[in-house]
């Protein structure tokens, strides 16, 4: 089962989520913005994703810029933001089984698929 974390207020997210609509996969779309991530489900997801979590952070969010830039964080410090502030993680997201990918540009899907 192929699994997309979703914020809808994000075209490329959006474009994500119509893509797999259409293609008769089995697929599950989670909206983190109603359904928020815990910072064991977060860190799981970086974990599948092979990547240091200030990856997988919007650093142009203004919430990023005005909150967070310029300190120094751990990793578990940035999972942490991102579970308080959702609007700061990567978008989409794309899970398949035991693979993840962020997926912009969504061409980047077809690294799991």
């Amino acid at each position: 089962m192929i699994t997309i974390y979703h914020n809808p207020r994000c075209s490329k997210s959006r474009e994500c989520a119509v893509f797999f609509e259409s293609s008769n996969k089995d697929v599950t779309i989670v909206n983190y913005m109603k359904t928020p991530f815990t910072f064991e489900s977060l860190s799981e997801l970086i974990a599948l994703l092979a990547i240091k979590p200030i990856e997988l952070v919007r650093t142009a969010e203004k919430i990023w810029k005005e909150t967070y830039k310029g300190k120094q964080m751990s990793d578990s410090e940035i999972i942490k933001a991102m579970v308080a502030e959702p609007k700061l993680i990567q978008r989409p997201i794309v899970v398949n089984k035991s693979k993840a990918v962020i997926a912009r540009p969504l061409e980047k899907i077809n690294e799991i698929i």
